[in-house]
Formats: C-alpha cells, sequence, structure tokens
C-alpha cells in the first residue's frame, strides 16, 4: 500500500510545480509593461542616467510606448516570462515538497510557522536558480533609444556578453558581498506572502464550512476567494521588502564604458540612496510596482488553483 502512495505524492508535486509555471506565464505576460515602468523607476537616482525622466507611472507608459513602441513596454519580456515561470514552478514545488516533510509523522495541520519555514526554503532555492535570469531582465529593461548603442540583442546575447565582458560571476551581481541581503529579500518576501495566504486561506475554507460537511477547499472557494487571497497576501509582502527590490535593481546594472559597476555592493547602495535620495529613495517605483503585483499576485493563484484543480481532475479520472 506504501508504495502505491508514494507515486501519488511525486504526482501532486509534479501538479504544483506545472500549475506554478503556468500561473507564472499568464501574470507576466498580462502585466510586463508596469514591470518595466517599475524598474526604471527604481534605479533613477536623480543624478546622471541614460534613462529618461518620469514624472508617474502613466506618463512613464505613454513616453514608453511613444519612444520605443511595444518594443520598449515589453523590453526583457523573454527572460520576464522564462523567469517566472521557471520561479513560480519551482516555488510551488520546493513549497509543497518542504511542507509534505514537515507534515509526515504529524496528526496535527501545520502552523503557521512551519509555512513560514517551507516558504523560507522555497524562496532561497529559487533565489539560487534564478538570479542570472532576473539580472539580464533588468539589463534588457534598462535598455534606452538614449543609449548611443544597445549592448544586448536579446537574452542569449546578453548572457554571453556578460560572461565575456565581466565574467560569470556578473550573472550573481547582487549575491557576493550583498547575499544575506539579496536572501533576505527573496526568502522573506516569499516567506510572508505564502505564510499569509495560507492563514487567510485556512479562515476562509473555515468561515465558509461553517454548516457544511465537505471539507474540500476545492469546492468551498472560487476564483474571485482566490484573487482576494493572493492580492491580500502580495500587498502584505510587498510593504516589507520592497526596500530590497530597489537595491536589487541598483546592483544589476550594467557597468559604465569603464566597465566599472555604480554601485560596488548593497552598502554603498544603501549610503548613496540615503544621502542623496533619503529613506524615499528605497521606495521609488512603488506605485507601479503596486499596479503590477497585486492583481497580478490574484491572477497568479488564481491560474494556480484552477490549473491545479484541472489536474487533479484528469488525474483521478
Amino acid at each position: 500500500m506504501g508504495e502505491l502512495e508514494k507515486p501519488e505524492k511525486d504526482d501532486r508535486q509534479w501538479e504544483k510545480a506545472i500549475a506554478g509555471a503556468v500561473a507564472g506565464f499568464a501574470t507576466v505576460a498580462s502585466l510586463h509593461p508596469l514591470d518595466v515602468v517599475r524598474t526604471r523607476f527604481q534605479v533613477n537616482d536623480g543624478r546622471a542616467t541614460s534613462l529618461p525622466l518620469y514624472k508617474n507611472t502613466a506618463q512613464a507608459v505613454f513616453a514608453i510606448a511613444r519612444a520605443e513602441g511595444l518594443k520598449g513596454l515589453y523590453a526583457g519580456l523573454y527572460p520576464a516570462v522564462l523567469g517566472s515561470s521557471l520561479s513560480w514552478g519551482l516555488y510551488f514545488f520546493f513549497y509543497g515538497r518542504a511542507k509534505e516533510r514537515y507534515s509526515k509523522g504529524r496528526a496535527e495541520k501545520l502552523s503557521a510557522g512551519v509555512h513560514l519555514i517551507s516558504a523560507a526554503e522555497a524562496g532561497a532555492l529559487v533565489c539560487l536558480f534564478t538570479n542570472p535570469v532576473w539580472l539580464v531582465k533588468t539589463r534588457l529593461q534598462l535598455q534606452t533609444p538614449l543609449q548611443q548603442s544597445q549592448p544586448y540583442s536579446g537574452f542569449h546575447d546578453a548572457l554571453r556578453t556578460i560572461v565575456k565582458e565581466e565574467g560569470w560571476r556578473a550573472l550573481y551581481r547582487g549575491l557576493g558581498p550583498s547575499l544575506l541581503l539579496i536572501l533576505h529579500q527573496q526568502v522573506s518576501h516569499g516567506a510572508i506572502q505564502f505564510t499569509v495566504y495560507e492563514e487567510l486561506r485556512q479562515l476562509l475554507v473555515g468561515f465558509k464550512n461553517r454548516g457544511k460537511t465537505t471539507h474540500d477547499s476545492d469546492k468551498l472557494l472560487n476564483s474571485v476567494d482566490y484573487a482576494v487571497l493572493g492580492a491580500s497576501s502580495k500587498l502584505a509582502a510587498m510593504l516589507f521588502t520592497y526596500p530590497y527590490q530597489v537595491i536589487r535593481a541598483r546592483l544589476q546594472q550594467r557597468p559604465s564604458s569603464s566597465r566599472l559597476p555604480k554601485y560596488k555592493d548593497t552598502w554603498h547602495v544603501l549610503k548613496d540612496t540615503v544621502r542623496y535620495e533619503g529613506f524615499r529613495g528605497f521606495y521609488k517605483g512603488i506605485t507601479p510596482n503596486l499596479f503590477k503585483n497585486v492583481p497580478a499576485s490574484s491572477i497568479t493563484f488564481v491560474v494556480y488553483e484552477n490549473t491545479l484543480s484541472l489536474l487533479r481532475q484528469r488525474r483521478l479520472e
């Protein structure tokens, strides 16, 4: 009997990975222009830059569309889709594996602390797998017509050029001297989001289950519920961790013509940002980030839960 149950558990984890990858793709494809705007706001420190100055989110979207066309609004789309699909797929897979491991031998349901640890483990692993993809995405999004030449023609060219000019370690820029800080951003953001999501989900299932005999969340919750849960958990995580996104984006900028990075390390970013912009500098781009990530998280969890439900139904047929 035990041997028959083991493959089923493995199948369920791969279902979560597939559902997560589909959810990541759907999210990026629908909201990528706001990600471009956010990245350009994040790295603009008010000093010399090859980026245009934007007044607000709406003006930035129209300015990029007018000057660069749809190509500008969807700069870095390929690594964004690849990175998001890979990240969500791996995240749900590692997260599910961790919960399965912690639930062995337990009769009671998993606590918020266990959800937090599981999400932290998944976040750390995803961070190490996907950092090169996000670095390339950031650099492609920062290419504008103001630059005399376009250093990268696409994703694969960017990878080759970065390794050739800066060495393979540049692909992990942000994970060298600032490894703990970047890991904190990746881990804490995912950990907070998934912990809030799991706790709110259980509360909502308990509320809807009053007077009913079913405990199947697939039958109790609908797409609207998943959208609200996803948006709420994303908002909570974002407010705590947004400054780390600004720091990472600034660390991942392309070096100047002298091939020296604008910022040496995390401490350099912290010091200069406070000096020239104050603490408000750590929240640059928060508006397009909210417009992108709150609905993005809703889309992610709606697609994830419905894809997972569909895969389960097909397995049981």
